[in-house]
């Protein structure tokens, strides 16, 4: 899907990918949401939804399957089909493979209550049980090989063992016998893969054997006695033999993975994607996310939305629809008051539905397919380009002109603004008539009168404000369709203290189109909330009324 990085930035897709790679049930498939991006083609958006929604009801029915210890072999495979020996680790992480494959066969196979997309995945996975088994018996951890590896192994662990009780016998006689004065302790210790004791320096020529090493104060050396040399020669010997067989069996077992690289990256490729669905379920239930109902039309009906990266206990839900009766919406209202949120809302869970994410939204709510996301969103001034706040807007407008089509869904953020009023109000309904004549959805907002007046007066085209209450000069948050809102200017700074004479001396200075304009907006405000109030009282009577009329039938 064409989008650019910058918009992925603007709308906070990348700290959305960054939440699915914190929940990724492997490193598979936490590579894979790293590298997750928006597709615009309709079928490719419906399974990708298809395989998050069957994951959460598979996992909300059965768990989540078990995906541990899974690492990525494939490199080592492609060294194996090579004649490469594989480590212990490696040949370990095999095993794990095909024992999460047979795992995550039974658990789709055991209780299956109904068919998923995912059917077909699980399906590909090979479990080889023979191989699995082999692997885990010969080697038992990263740093020991089973004796029973081979007879080979065994035997020469054998004689290792046999030599080393004929060490410590020979010298627990030397260290406890008549000789033991002659030693600075009574203690065997190691110096080159060698037994040695710690003699006093003095008593050199009483000891015969291999000097090994000397301590820094030249009081002690460390001899190996005539008695055990031929055994730590045998010692070492064997132990060049059993590191020999050691290689020989790991190459054997090598082979033996390389004779089935087919299944073993068969097996690592889909026990990764189904990871990378799971995780995208797992995403959707730390968010309480709903699947979309996709509509082939460019369409967005949203129910409840909460922004995902906002806090849960305060994000105020909005609802909105943009494609059904109107194709463009103008946002207006006072600043901090979540216009931008709304817009980033909108262009976000657009990204989200088509990665195949689930959106925290009603379950009932639409989302289309687009094959543009344009957003020019925040202020981007630019130092190193030496772009004005508006030049930089206008830059970005001039690309998102390039792009807007028919499917495209584009948001302006603060439309027109950073240049003369007049002048940035015009540019501002002329951008808009443009896009919309390329047939795009938009979403803008807006501090200028003109373009709410364009709204009122232009078919398709819907005012939307943002609530303020000017009782606690504080935003609420709400996202009300059908009325612009209110910047509320001189309200605030009333509010705040500003002297009434000079408030009412900027009133006196606004023209009386706008103040008739805004008379307007505030009467139209009071009538909304009024009605509200009083459907809201309707409903209050109307329940109450039902559990009396209950009540009564009980009794």
């Amino acid at each position: 899907m064409p989008f650019t990085y910058r918009t992925a930035e603007t709308l906070e897709y990348n700290k959305i990918i960054e939440m699915l790679s914190e929940v990724a049930l492997t490193e598979g498939a936490k590579s894979m949401a790293l590298s997750l991006q928006p597709h615009d083609d309709y079928e490719v958006v419906a399974l990708r939804q298809q395989k998050t929604a069957d994951a959460k009801r598979l996992a909300f029915q059965k768990g989540y399957p078990p995906f541990s210890s899974v690492v990525d072999v494939c490199e080592a495979i492609e060294r194996a089909e090579k004649g490469a020996s594989l480590t212990t680790r490696e040949l370990l992480g095999v095993a794990a493979l095909f024992f999460t494959a047979r795992a995550l066969k039974d658990y789709i196979e055991g209780n299956h209550l109904f068919e998923t997309v995912l059917d077909e995945i699980f399906a590909r996975l090979i479990s080889n049980r023979t191989l699995e088994e082999k692997i885990k018996r010969i080697i038992i951890s990263e740093e020991m090989m089973a004796d029973e590896a081979s007879a080979v192994l065994s035997d020469i662990r054998r004689k290792i063992r046999n030599a080393n009780n004929r060490i410590r016998e020979t010298l627990q006689n030397f260290i406890s016998g008549p000789r033991s004065k002659y030693l600075q302790e009574t203690i065997v210790t190691v110096r080159d893969g060698r037994y040695v004791v710690p003699v006093k320096a003095e008593y050199r020529n009483e000891i015969k054997g291999l000097l090994h090493d000397t301590s820094s104060s030249g009081a002690t050396l460390f001899i190996e006695p005539m008695g055990v040399v031929d055994a730590n020669n045998e010692i070492r010997e064997l132990t060049v033999k059993e590191a020999q067989e050691i290689e020989r069996i790991l190459a054997e077992l090598s082979a033996e993975c390389a004779s089935f690289s087919g299944t073993i990256l068969q097996n690592y490729r889909t026990i990764t994607e189904l990871a990378f669905c799971f995780s995208c379920a797992a995403l959707a239930e730390k968010m309480k996310a709903n699947a979309p109902i996709l509509e082939k039309e460019p369409q967005i009906v949203l129910k409840n939305a909460r922004h995902p990266l906002l806090k849960k206990e305060t994000v105020v839900p909005i609802s909105l629809s943009l494609g059904v009766d109107f194709d463009t919406m103008v946002i207006t209202g006072p600043n901090t008051g979540g216009k931008t949120v709304t817009l980033k809302t909108l262009g976000l869970f657009a990204m989200m539905t088509q990665a195949g994410l689930q959106i925290p939204a009603d379950g009932d709510s639409h989302m289309g397919v687009f094959s543009y996301i344009l957003a020019d969103i925040g202020d981007e001034q630019s130092i190193e380009q030496s772009l004005s706040t508006f030049s930089a807007h206008m830059t970005q407008i001039i690309d998102i002109l390039k792009c807007a089509d028919a499917r495209s869904l584009v948001l302006f953020d603060e439309l027109g603004s950073g240049t003369d009023p007049v002048e940035g109000a015009a540019l501002a309904t002329a951008v808009l008539e443009a896009v919309r004549g390329r047939g795009a959805l938009v979403a803008a907002t807006t501090h200028y009168t003109e373009l709410k007046t364009y709204a009122l007066e232009t078919e398709g085209v819907q005012n939307a404000g943002c609530e303020f209450d000017i009782s606690t000069l504080r935003p609420t948050y709400r996202l009300v369709i059908g009325a612009p809102g209110k910047s509320n200017a001189f309200a605030i700074s009333e509010k705040l203290g500003l002297e009434a004479d000079i408030v009412a001396r900027a009133k006196a200075l606004v023209n009386e189109d706008s103040q008739r304009f805004e008379r307007v907006i505030a009467a139209l405000e009071q009538d909304r909330i009024a009605m509200e109030r009083a459907k809201k009282e309707a409903e209050e009577h109307r329940l109450a009324y039902e559990a009396k009329c209950k009540k009564a039938e009980r009794s």
